[in-house]
């Protein structure tokens, strides 16, 4: 199949801020792809890439292993040895590379339990390893190499019985991965807050947790200087701002709610309306971002995050429902049979945990999950960009027949309407000549969106390619690239072939594929 590319032409019949795109598009080229032969499974989940070796190191959740790619023919990946990670613990969620080092964050055989970071040199040999904390679910090192940050999520069991305190490892290398010990880890954690005290729109809701319990650290970035990190904390609707050199969490920041009944801001919110009907609702998203990066613009660090939204759902405590299947208050809602309908709202996922604002049983407000968009904020969490309805015009236009279409299964246009739609869930940001882009994975509808961010209060759209086939076979493996998990820039000077590149690795289709990005 060839890659399906949008460029300025379809922004503006998108109406994506075209006047802006016309001078700034990038060219984006489908290089090659290594496939692991495994369907959703979780095979291609998280990269990371050593220049000098010119290898990438992806996380395998189906065999539990680090699998090693020769990028040096970019076109061609060819498989070179997997790491074992058994001695550690279940799997790797994540992995990071830095000056020949690379560390995986590795969950425990029970996930409540304390994980690993283990770090290997680039030929897969062991160097060292120390315990972190609960589910370790995002590994990084920061700008320099002088630090590792764990996101460790501390999600509970099924039964909602353990309920692990979510966490940020810090871990020092001043003296190198070979000479470090537990000693060097310190934990940021979230002890220190009272919910009362929280911004409104931090969500503390889990059965009998403090608020350290509740938190579930997801994904981190870093200053250029090494002084502070922010965490998304995705189910809680919220940011955590870490000072890195002496691991404490200085703050928690509320994200606030996106207002759907906005111009610019609508959904298709119904997988049962027959069509393709993106229009403004009296629904609130939560932003709830998963991946976050960041980048430096006349000295300040701008956040870049994609609003994906989850929800809690386990057999001991699940917050979903559907609108059609709870009470809403009549003075609110006065036209409540009309929107309950299955083609209107009725088949959208909300929580329960909000929106019965005098607590007489029913609805006021409409809480639903994620915002299907990227965002761009301050250092602070101030919100200063919104691609708003962007990604679902975007994909309406450019993919009529597969619109917000499921990650596991082709022929299911319009499927995912009632439950987050595109699902934007990966970031990179990175530069390319002059120009500073971020890198958009749409998790279920699949594909990249680029935004030109350079200036971060005009960021306009830029570019999109899929590489997912719709017409082939997901578990015969013709089916192309399916559920981008995580999007890693790399750039020109560390390419392998000189040219800006992304590494797209694709959980559902079990995938790594590679794009060259050039400014056109």
């Amino acid at each position: 199949m060839a890659p399906r590319i949008l460029g300025t032409s379809l922004s503006l019949a998108c109406g994506l801020l075209a006047a802006h795109a016309a001078a700034h598009d990038v060219e984006l080229e489908f290089l090659g792809r290594y496939e692991t032969g495994s369907f959703a499974t979780g095979a291609s989940e998280i990269s990371a890439f050593d220049p000098a070796t010119r290898r990438a190191f992806v996380t395998n959740g189906a065999t539990g292993q680090i699998d090693v790619l020769d990028l040096a023919d970019p076109t061609a990946p060819a498989f070179l040895f997997a790491i074992d990670l058994s001695p550690w613990g279940s799997h790797a969620n994540s992995v990071s590379a830095f000056g020949g080092v690379v560390v995986a964050a590795v969950e425990a055989d029970a996930k409540t339990d304390p994980g690993q970071a283990v770090f290997f040199d680039t030929d897969g040999a062991y160097i060292n390893a120390v315990e972190v904390g609960a589910l370790p679910d995002m590994i990084t090192f920061t700008h320099n190499g002088r630090y590792v940050l764990v996101a460790n999520e501390g999600e509970p069991d099924d039964a909602y019985a353990i309920d692990p305190e979510g966490s940020v490892s810090v871990i020092d290398l001043r003296d190198g991965a070979a000479h470090i010990d537990q000693g060097d880890v310190r934990t940021a954690g979230f002890g220190g807050f009272d919910a009362a005290d929280l911004d409104p729109s931090v969500r503390i809701f889990g059965p009998g947790a403090s608020v350290a319990q509740d938190m579930e650290p997801e994904y981190i970035t870093s200053s250029d200087d090494e002084r502070w990190a922010w965490v998304t904390l995705q189910e809680n609707n919220a940011i955590g701002i870490i000072d890195i050199r002496h691991a404490r969490v200085v703050a928690i920041r509320g994200l606030g709610f996106k207002n759907y009944n906005r111009p610019g801001q609508g959904i298709d919110a119904s997988d049962r309306d027959g069509g393709i009907n993106i229009r403004n609702w009296p629904v609130r998203g939560m932003y709830q971002p998963d991946a976050i990066a960041s980048f430096e613009r006349w000295g300040i660090p701008f956040l870049v995050m994609a609003n994906e939204g989850d929800s809690r759902d386990y057999g001991g405590f699940s917050e979903e429902a559907r609108i059609g299947g709870v009470t809403l208050d009549p003075t609110a809602f006065p036209n409540a049979a009309d929107l309950q309908s299955s083609a209107n709202l009725g088949r959208l996922k909300i929580t329960t945990t909000l929106g019965d604002t005098d607590g007489d049983g029913d609805y006021d407000r409409l809480y639903a999950y994620g915002a299907r968009s990227f965002s761009i904020r301050l250092p602070d969490g101030t919100l200063i960009f919104d691609s708003g309805d962007d990604l679902e015009q975007l994909t309406a236009a450019l993919l009529p027949a597969d619109f917000n279409s499921d990650d596991e299964e082709n022929d299911s246009f319009d499927s995912r309407s009632d439950d987050k739609g595109p699902e934007p869930e990966g970031v990179a940001v990175g530069r390319v000549g002059n120009r500073t882009y971020a890198f958009i994975g749409l998790e279920r509808v699949g594909g990249m969106a680029v935004y030109d961010v350079t200036n971060p209060f005009l960021a306009h759209y830029a570019g999109y390619i899929n590489t997912r086939d719709f017409a082939g076979d997901p578990v015969a493996g013709t089916a192309g690239d399916m559920s981008p998990e995580g999007l890693l820039f790399v750039s020109a000077e560390d390419s392998p072939n000189g040219d800006a590149m992304i590494i797209m690795t694709n959980e559902v289709s079990g995938t790594t594929a590679t794009f060259r990005v050039r400014p056109n």
